[in-house]
């Protein structure tokens, strides 16, 4: 049996008509910049996030660049972040030749260590990008404190954590902006690059409408410098057709979890040392804390060779990520070295990804589970 990591030709045959019929619309209208489709686009978006705004922009990268620029970061200025993260986090910050400072991650969550920002805040510190990993957002509430006390802002890097909630605040609301990828394999993917920036702020939200438009005000009306950072109608439709089916998609995920972390456990891999299923934390009185599980992420012990015999037995699998930012040879003038943030070290050594898209088969998953579990017992594991 084959069980690929994702599989987006089984999502799009059950909405094939649907984005047909949205694609044929832009395409009869000719309207394929900005336009109604974005606007309406937007406007769903910022409703399903809690937000007053959503500004439309041409990739998840650019949502986290233009973030920094519409708050004037500057060469020198310091942005704390993780390590542990997709690389665009920290290049967008080395883009605006401000400086990554990273900050070591919790090794439950995968998310950035509220705990250990305090002191990596310096006099040049201007931002904060928590990211919402794998599809659970960050600890927050110890984020924004220090934030406060420090008059610094916070981007929600919440690419992989679109409708994923931390006690009852939604992915990307909680900060001054907050930023989403469309990335065709994220859990809201289009038909190519797209992203979303989010915010509460009147005035950011209209300074980073300029800002995707060149910063342009008016047409041929510059005051700033911005860039070409818009998304376009046809992804924007395309989006608009897949939001009606993302909370179905979630709980989908969500109970795909459940039988992975039921199953594990009944195998007796659970607590084993071998493997460790993920953990949905922050849960607080009656606050709602949701992980939407962008991706199913175990650790696991002799990762690779787990990794190559899930191959050899038919399933995907991936690494999200294999080298730590702070050790990836662009950022070896930032100082950092190996042992500088060792849980993001080991986890970069021990994650391993596996399939948990919202189409999954019972048979599939449960070859998957046989799978993770024959790896070990050939081994004399167990």
């Amino acid at each position: 049996m084959h069980v690929p990591l994702l599989d987006l030709k089984a999502q799009y045959a059950l909405i094939r008509g649907e984005i047909k019929t949205a694609i044929g619309e832009v395409i009869e209208s000719q309207s394929f910049i900005m336009g109604p489709k974005v606007e309406t686009l937007e406007k769903e978006i910022a409703a399903i996030s809690g937000t007053n705004y959503a500004i439309g922009v041409s990739s998840g990268t650019d949502a986290l660049l233009v973030a920094l620029m519409a708050l004037d970061i500057k060469p020198g200025d310091e942005v704390i972040t993780t390590p542990f993260t997709f690389f665009a986090t920290a290049g967008v910050i080395a883009r605006m030749k401000a400086v990554p400072v990273f900050v070591d991650i919790e090794p439950v969550t995968f998310n950035i260590d509220p705990k250990q920002i305090e002191r990596a805040i310096s006099k040049r510190a201007k931002a904060i990008i928590p990211v919402h990993l794998f599809g659970q957002c960050a600890d927050m509430d110890p984020i924004l404190a220090v934030a406060r006390d420090h008059e610094i802002a916070v981007i929600e890097d919440a690419a992989q954590s679109i409708g994923a909630e931390y006690r009852s605040k939604k992915a990307g609301s909680m900060g001054t902006i907050g930023t989403l990828s469309f990335f065709p394999s994220k859990n809201l993917g289009c038909f190519g690059d797209g992203g979303m920036v989010i915010t509460n702020d009147d005035w950011l939200a209209e300074k980073i409408r300029s800002l995707r438009h060149h910063g342009a005000i008016k047409p041929y009306d510059h005051q700033m410098v911005g860039g070409n950072f818009r998304l376009d109608a046809i992804q924007a439709a395309v989006l608009s057709v897949k939001l009606r089916y993302l909370d179905g998609w979630s709980a989908a995920r969500r109970e795909n979890a459940k039988y992975y972390d039921r199953r594990f456990k009944e195998s007796g891999l659970t607590g084993s040392g071998f493997i460790e299923t993920p953990t949905a934390a922050y849960d607080m009185g009656g606050d709602k804390n949701y992980h939407i599980y962008n991706q199913y992420t175990l650790r696991a012990k002799d990762r690779d060779g787990l990794q190559s015999h899930l191959k050899g037995a038919g399933v995907g699998s991936a690494i999200y990520y294999p080298t730590p930012l702070h050790l990836q040879g662009c950022f070896k003038s930032l100082g950092y070295a190996g042992g500088s943030f060792p849980a993001s070290e080991l986890a970069a050594k021990e994650v391993l990804s596996i399939p948990v898209y919202p189409e999954l088969t019972v048979e599939q998953k449960e070859h998957v589970v046989e799978a993770v579990v024959s790896f070990y017992r050939t081994r004399g594991n167990r």
